[in-house]
């Protein structure tokens, strides 16, 4: 996992930029974590993931999820020859399901 050396502090007001009141602890009202992405995206990568994986030097032959399972907190499913990956959470409720492996 990358280590930030700087804590990021809430300030009470949505970091998406409407201004809105985001409440103790948090960054962004509900919802608004999404709109702040896209408008990243928008601005930074030409409305394209692709060129935001390119960009982090990610893409068909670089795997951005197992770059997530190997220093992102993400993990695989534990389903034999399933390729499913993803924060645990996703991963345990995944598991669950009926199973197919192409994921």
């Amino acid at each position: 996992m990358p280590e930030y050396t700087n804590r990021l502090v809430p300030t009470g007001t949505c970091w998406c930029g409407c201004e809105g009141e985001a409440g103790i602890g948090r960054f962004f009202i509900q919802g608004h974590d999404k709109i702040a992405e896209s408008a990243l995206v928008a601005t930074e990568y030409e409305g394209s993931i692709a060129r935001l994986l390119e960009q982090h030097k990610f893409g068909p032959t670089e795997s951005v999820r197992a770059a997530a399972v190997a220093r992102g907190g993400w993990i695989n499913c534990p389903i034999s020859g399933c390729r499913y990956t993803g924060a645990p959470a996703s991963v345990r409720k995944h598991a669950k399901l009926p199973h197919t492996t192409e994921q």
